[in-house]
């Protein structure tokens, strides 16, 4: 008998061994991942855990000295770039392996050997996007600079010199989760990187694939009134008055404009895979010394993206013969991304331009080996993708590169509204070589206004508006990127692909993108509106949003004598300037007649609102229902009429039809006989949401915070649901100066005051070290809700026994 229990024992013992150390389809090996000795146990990092190191590497010219602070945040002192480069790509591998990695396969379309068949719609709208191709391209102009080589080249060494020290056991936790192990870095990764940012802000870009839509039910004087260029309410970035030089470039319309463009449908397409928040965008605003108190000035930056753990910054010093610099950088890619050195600031947000755009291409045949342009069959370049799927066989995807770029949309990757045979090319600025690495590096050593424009030439996707502020007093802001110099109206809709003549036929000059420099005014700003009023020379379509900057206008214009203080509490700003301006007529159109007592209790929260969207408002909840509310009842019933449904206008678009046409065709619900207006659409609007919002008041929901349930995600979301923070008590939304919505706002928030000691603060939602077993993974997200700073440290080497100092990392020439 106890023979047969012993052998019954050793069976399952046995089966477990096996069954704990192998894949089961999506499972991973549980006994690896469970293992005391390399499983996930090794992750936790005990409280009282140090980072002092001595370590040697042979490929180092000299040596090279990390001080870590209090935060986790590094001061790197080096005798020359090459070892603190390879210093800042170890650093970034140590503590955000798993956010590089997983963030470039994702960008060349290798989700699916993480994630399964779940991600090969994904991975294929990467690769049709030409990713890897736009990567490849910017490699060519990086690597061709020997001096962003050996920067890149440098970083890269360091990424590869922590990826080849890691054990099993000290193998980041997501990787024992998924069961992957990283692959060794390279400059290509870099620059996949790069281009992985340039797409995540060409947000609403995409418009014009929906937009040709709206020419199947709008007319032309509709189409104008609707998706206005400039809207009336705008403050451009650029100070109005300001004089624009005559136009190098002189782009001129296609003779079939007319006829074949603005009056007939091309090819009509949704997307399949879900487009970058149209939201991506950000705040920066710098004031001169003569509006603040103590005559120095100040500059701002707080980049609105989508929140996660960990986060998209990494917050560090680099210091070199010749060059100190201090801020965020993005893990994969060298250099200090927005920040400070001894001489300037910069921040940067998004110019919101079009630089994307889609053409009609007709095929010979099913082969796609030819295509129709110009009277001619012209040869295309074919592109089999190998997609390998995870526990899945290996799936191949034909893509044809014609002249205009890859076709993204064909029969073989259906997207709603197309027929069989259309077939959509891709233009996208991003696919033509650039140095955005060139451009950092001289920014990062810039020490005045000359420097800083030379340097910002070099970046040409995405497209940013820097802001800039100097120890000398000099403010100034440009808008920079390679832009198409395009004919009126260029970009707004498909373009038929087998006619030249729609070709982007140009490039605005450097000298020509809008900017400022040391305005009477004594401030600029950029908060995602359009950079200038119709007085300049070129068309620039884009997706903008007017809101934020009125109300840093407002707010900046009445303000002297400003400290710190006031611009950390003007980041925090939750003033909804859009509820100022419709709040009356919505109360002026109302029916309150019809409405039983709880609306008008409701409505009450309206009237008595102070306009703030702080989190415990229960007003800026009903608001936020009732607009989106009004949005549907006055557009849906023309919108659905087509197919695909054209995208609905802006909500300013909708605000200023409410103010300056009180007899709007659109307040007209085309579907019935009678003829309704604004009275109708508004109360209508009010009715339809009294259910949901009685519902989120029973459910004690209606407060702005908890509506919104503001939270911050891991990267890999579900599957480590465990490691976010939620429930956040943050108010604001997207059009506001405080832009956070439900997981996607103030990504990093820094101010500088450039006096002659530099003062610094800053914060984002997250940590610095990405192991979501460490103390550092999110200890800073407490602080962040609450609009609280931390003093940025610009360490000099000869502090590396102040206090501040918690740990030291040495590295030598091995």
């Amino acid at each position: 008998m106890r023979l047969l229990l012993f052998i019954l024992c050793a069976i399952i013992t046995g089966g477990l061994i096996y069954a704990l150390n192998n894949s089961w389809g999506t499972i991973p090996p549980l006994g690896k991942f469970l293992s005391p000795q390399s499983g996930f146990w090794q992750n936790a990092e005990s409280v009282e855990a140090g980072y002092s190191e001595k370590l040697q590497f042979p490929g180092l010219k000299g040596q090279a000295e990390v001080y870590f602070d209090e935060h986790l945040v590094p001061h790197v002192f080096a005798d020359n770039d090459a070892d603190a480069y390879f210093v800042q790509g170890y650093l970034h591998a140590k503590f955000r392996l798993f956010q590089m990695d997983l963030q470039v396969r994702a960008a060349a379309g290798r989700a699916s050997e993480i994630a399964g068949p779940v991600a090969i719609n994904f991975d294929k709208a990467k690769r049709r996007l030409g990713m890897v191709y736009a990567a490849e391209n910017a490699l060519k102009e990086i690597e061709a600079n020997p001096d962003v080589k050996n920067v890149c080249d440098a970083y890269t060494n360091g990424v590869n010199a922590y990826i080849n020290s890691i054990t099993e056991s000290s193998l980041p936790l997501e990787y024992k989760l998924l069961n992957f192990k990283p692959e060794q870095w390279s400059n290509f990764h870099t620059a996949l990187l790069l281009r992985m940012m340039a797409e995540m802000l060409a947000s609403g870009t995409e418009s014009d694939l929906t937009a040709t839509a709206a020419k199947s039910i709008f007319s032309r004087e509709q189409l104008q009134l609707l998706y206005p260029q400039v809207q009336d309410s705008l403050i451009p970035i650029i100070p109005k008055g300001t004089a624009f030089a005559t136009p190098a470039v002189k782009p001129v319309a296609p003779a079939l404009a007319d006829s074949l463009y603005f009056n007939n449908s091309v090819a009509v397409v949704t997307p399949t895979v879900p487009l970058p928040d149209a939201d991506n965008g950000s705040n920066n605003w710098v004031v001169s010394g003569s509006k603040t108190r103590n005559g120095a000035p100040i500059l701002c930056n707080d980049p609105h993206l989508e929140l996660s753990l960990p986060a998209i910054w990494y917050q560090m010093q680099i210091s070199v013969p010749g060059s100190n610099c201090y801020g965020v950088s993005i893990p994969g890619a060298p250099t200090i991304v927005i920040g400070y050195n001894d001489s300037i600031a910069w921040g940067v947000t998004n110019s919101q331009r079009d630089v994307k755009d889609y053409y009609e291409v007709k095929f010979k045949d099913k082969s796609k080996k030819e295509y129709w342009m110009d009277s001619s069959w012209k040869t295309t370049q074919i592109r089999v993708e190998n997609i390998k799927v995870k526990n899945a066989p290996t799936v191949y995807d034909t893509v044809a590169y014609t002249h205009w770029g890859p076709v993204m949309y064909d029969e073989s990757f259906a997207a709603e509204g197309v027929s069989s045979g259309k077939n959509l090319a891709v233009t996208w600025i991003a696919h033509q070589p650039s140095n955005e690495p060139l451009a950092l590096f001289k920014l990062n050593r810039a020490r005045n206004y000359n420097e800083f424009v030379n340097a910002i030439a070099h970046f040409d996707c995405p497209g940013q508006n820097f802001v800039f502020t100097s120890k000398t007093g000099d403010i100034a802001l440009w808008q920079q990127g390679k832009f198409p110099a395009r004919w009126q109206g260029q970009g707004l809709y498909t373009m038929p692909g087998w006619d030249s003549s729609f070709r982007w036929q140009g490039y605005i000059p450097q000298a020509e993108n809008p900017h400022s420099y040391n305005p009477v005014q004594g401030y600029l700003i950029s908060a995602n509106q359009r950079a200038v009023d119709s007085t300049y020379p070129y068309f620039i379509p884009g997706s903008y949003i007017t809101e934020r900057g009125i109300t840093l206008n407002n707010k900046l214009n009445d303000m002297d004598s400003i400290t710190i203080q006031d611009m950390m509490q003007l980041q925090s700003d939750y003033y909804n300037i859009s509820a100022r301006y419709v709040r009356p007529a919505l109360l002026k159109y109302i029916d309150e007649s019809k409405l039983d007592n709880t609306a008008k209790e409701y409505l009450g929260y309206i009237k008595n609102w102070d306009l703030y969207a702080d989190p415990e408002s229960k007003a800026q909840t009903i608001f936020q229902h009732w607009i989106d509310s009004l949005m549907v009842t006055v557009f849906n019933d023309e919108i659905k009429r087509s197919t695909p449904r054209a995208p609905y206008p802006d909500k300013e678009t909708l605000v200023e039809l409410m103010l300056k046409d009180s007899n709007c065709v659109f307040a007209d619900n085309i579907e019935t006989n009678e003829v309704e207006g604004w009275k109708e659409a508004v109360s209508g609007s009010f009715e339809k949401i009294l259910p949901v919002i009685k519902l989120l008041d029973s459910k004690n929901e209606l407060t702005w915070a908890k509506f919104k349930d503001v939270s911050i995600f891991h990267l890999l979301k579900e599957p480590l649901k465990a490691f976010a923070v939620t429930g956040l008590k943050v108010g604001g939304w997207g059009n506001i100066i405080n832009a956070m919505k439900k997981s996607h706002g103030p990504s990093w928030r820094m101010i500088v005051q450039m006096g002659n000691e530099i003062e610094a603060y800053g914060i984002y939602p997250a940590g610095q070290n990405g192991n979501p077993g460490s103390r550092f993974y999110d200890n800073f997200i407490q602080l962040w809700a609450k609009g609280e700073y931390l003093p940025l440290w610009m360490m000099k080497k000869e502090q590396s026994t102040d206090a501040r100092v918690k740990w030291t990392m040495e590295f030598n020439k091995g």
